[in-house]
Order: C-alpha cells, then structure tokens, then sequence
C-alpha cells in the first residue's frame, strides 16, 4: 500500500491507522486540510474488500470534505474516518467508545459526525469518550433531511440552468439510494410535483417509496437507463463511470452521494454529452451545514436557509464553467481553491515568542 506517495499527491495532512482489540474495532481517520479550520467529515461503517480499498476511500472522502466545507463558505477543513466491519452488527457501544477515543487522541484537529452505516445513536456512543464529534441525539441530530433539502435546491438550480426555470412539477428523477436522505429527497420531489423512478438494495424502501410517492420502482442496475430528466445519485460513489455513463438517458446528473464520478474524465465525458452535472460536494453540502451549525449553536432554520444558499452556489459553478469554458466539477474544485488559498495566504500576527507563562 503505498501510503506516503497518494497522501502526497492527493494533498493529505494525516492519516492514522486505528485498532482496539478488545472491541475488534478497525478504523482510519484521514486529515486533508485544515487551512479553514479543523477537519469535519462522518464516519462511514463499511465492509471493504481489502485495506486498501479503505484506506482510499478515506483519503478520496476527505479530500471532498475539504471542498466541500470551502464552497459551502464554512470555516472547516476535510476529513473522514472509516470503519472496517459490517455495519449491521448490533454489537456497536464498545465499537464506537474506541472510536471515540481514537478520534479524541488528535486533540480536536478532526470532528466526526454520522455517515453511511452509521447513526445518531452510534455518535452518542462517541460522545461518550471525546467532545469532538457532531449529529448527536442531544444537538442537531440526523443531518438527512438539510441534506436531502440542499440537494433538492441543486435540483432546482440544475433546471433553472438547463430548462430555464426551478419547476420540476411532470418531471422525472432516477432516485439511486432511498435512505435517510434520499428518502427524504423523494419526499420533497414528490411534493414539487415531480414524478420518480426509485431503486435500492432494502425492498422495503421501495415499496414505502411506492406507496407514500406513487414512485416506480427499478432494479439496481436498471436505475442507469430509466428514461427520466434528472438522475439523481443518492448512494455510494463512483457509480458515473465507463460502464453506466452510456446508459444515462437524463439531461442533469444532481444527487447527494460523495464522489460520484469514478474519475474526473467521467465529468468530461458528461460535458461532451450535454448532460449537466450539479458537483456532488456543492450539492449535498446541506449536511455539513447541518453539523456546523450544531458547533456554532446557529438555530434549526438558520440551517435550512444557509442550506437553500446552495441554489446560488450551485448558479454561480454553473456561471463559472460557462464562462471559463470548463466542467462544472472543475469550476466547483476553483472555487473551493480560490477560498482556501485566499485564506491561507492572509498575514499572520503572532504573540511574542516565545509565549512563555509567567
């Protein structure tokens, strides 16, 4: 596994390799950049097939956080964590307090906060051993529904952009993913009058999605070449790649699932194919927004409006591609670098040094 070089090209600060014994816990916590602040990013509980796998999983996440609290204009930095195992144990308390505890040795340097296969309730087991940790049952909670309500505003923006109007009643999305946020997703989409095209590996999502939205429901790889206007991604990443780009019939890709371009060409080739899409880490920055203000005490509506910001910031990608000529996932990455260097270049004052007690 070589370490050292992908965290020097793709920019990390920090990784630590985590293992508790007792409870059988195997974990990662990637730091990427805490020019803004420090790093928030979830934690995700997933089976991988190797280490590796992983280890870049977290490194790839983390990086996304960073841009992803940059283009929200949040004073955070990225990181993630990563936990090894099968997420469906019921065996979670000690699992989740050597979590806790690692997470709590940097020092606040990286908050957590709930992520795929993991809940509030698992976050509460956290809090248990560390203050830095977010989405606890106490505070915010489930961040699912800002999540969802961002990425519904991408949605609008991305029809606004490309039919020249935010309508989406007698639309059709391909919802990909019916959890906590894409549910939610369905739930306001539906409440727009948009028509919806579901699928998900739980069938008992499905045919709650049935029934509450009058959705139709697809199997998981038929979701890619379901005639619809709007694919919205709402499950795992890398899912725009060599082999469901070709099945795409939709005129915008908008959807709250991390790094859904298996690789940046895949954003080039919807470009070429006039399929417009809204950069994953803009669009489902909802929430982040959500754990933010749960460190900065900013009130529940207060969280909804800044995340209904994310309609202009998704125009003001668009406004940038189209004037610059490039890809909306490369006019989303200038924006998040153009903040970070600005404030990484601000000046410095320090306290005489050296800044001894007295």
């Amino acid at each position: 596994m070589p370490s050292f070089e992908t965290m020097a090209e793709m920019g990390h600060e920090q990784v630590v390799f985590c293992h508790d014994k007792a409870s059988g816990y195997r974990g990662i916590i990637a730091i990427h950049d805490t020019t803004l602040g420090p790093a928030l990013g979830g934690t995700r509980f997933w089976h991988y097939a190797t280490s590796e796998a992983a280890f870049i999983d977290a490194l790839r996440l983390s990086r996304g956080m960073t841009y992803k609290n940059a283009v929200a204009g949040l004073n955070l930095g990225g990181g993630k964590a990563v936990i090894i195992g099968d997420n469906r144990t019921p065996h979670r308390e000690m699992l989740f307090r050597a979590h806790g505890r690692f997470v709590d040795s940097l020092g606040g340097r990286y908050v957590t906060a709930e992520d795929v296969g993991t809940t509030v309730e698992d976050m509460d087991f956290v809090h248990m051993e560390t203050t830095h940790v977010a989405g606890i049952g106490s505070r915010s909670g489930d961040p699912s529904s800002v999540t969802a309500r961002g990425v519904f505003r991408a949605i609008q923006a991305s029809a606004f952009q490309q039919w020249g109007g935010k309508e989406l009643a007698g639309r059709t999305v391909a919802i990909q993913g019916l959890g906590n946020v894409g549910f939610h997703l369905a739930r306001e989409l539906h409440a727009a009058g948009a028509r919806l095209v579901v699928t998900d590996i739980d069938t008992a999502r499905i045919a709650r999605a049935v029934e509450e939205f009058g959705a139709t429901a697809v199997g998981l790889s038929e979701i890619y070449a379901a005639r619809a206007d709007i694919f919205a991604p709402c499950a795992l990443g890398g899912i725009i790649n060599d082999e469901t780009l070709p099945q795409l019939q939709v005129e915008i890709v908008s959807g709250a699932a991390n790094n859904q371009l298996l690789e940046d060409r895949h954003g080039d080739e919807l470009e070429a194919r006039g399929i417009l899409y809204a950069p994953d880490y803009v669009a489902n920055a909802g929430g982040v927004i959500n754990v933010y203000s749960e460190l900065t005490g900013w009130s529940r509506e207060r969280s909804l409006r800044k995340a209904d910001e994310i309609y202009e910031t998704v125009l003001s990608v668009f406004k940038i591609a189209r004037e610059q000529g490039i890809p909306t996932y490369q006019a989303a990455d200038r924006v998040a670098e153009q903040r970070i260097q600005a404030v990484r270049g601000m000046i410095r004052t320090w306290p005489q040094y050296p800044n001894k007690e007295s």
